[in-house]
């Protein structure tokens, strides 16, 4: 996935829409929305990024997550320069704070803030 595949895809779904509304009779108004652009991280920071986070916070409280097709003005900032967007962990299930952002019940350790505080600082020095 990136900026130009999404641009096809829109084309894509414009070009079909109007296709069948079309051959029925019809006309058809369509916007589609473009929204933020893809987060796409640099391979080179990421990987240095998580060598640094695994020195920082021990290997096995780093993992990478599933491809995700959320929104992130990030985005923006990862098309201009190298980048890598990472996520600290706000759950801690021992004290019951497991909803997830966004949401009405949401809460957050704050170790969370001390430990994403602590990695931009360790980040600065290592990379």
């Amino acid at each position: 996935m990136d900026e130009k595949w999404r641009a096809e895809a829109h084309q894509l779904i414009e070009r079909i829409a109007k296709d069948l509304v079309h051959s029925m009779g019809g006309e058809i108004d369509l916007h589609i929305d473009k929204g933020y652009p893809a987060v796409i991280n640099n391979e080179e920071l990421n990987s240095s990024v998580k060598t640094a986070a695994e020195k920082f916070l021990g290997a096995e409280n780093v993992e990478e997550t599933e491809l995700r097709m959320g929104a992130e003005d990030f985005g923006y900032y990862a098309q201009q320069i190298p980048a890598c967007f990472y996520r600290v962990g706000v759950m801690n299930k021992e004290k019951g704070i497991t909803s997830g952002v966004h949401t009405p019940t949401f809460n957050i350790d704050e170790k969370a803030i001390e430990v994403g505080m602590g990695m931009m600082a360790w980040l600065g020095c290592c990379i």
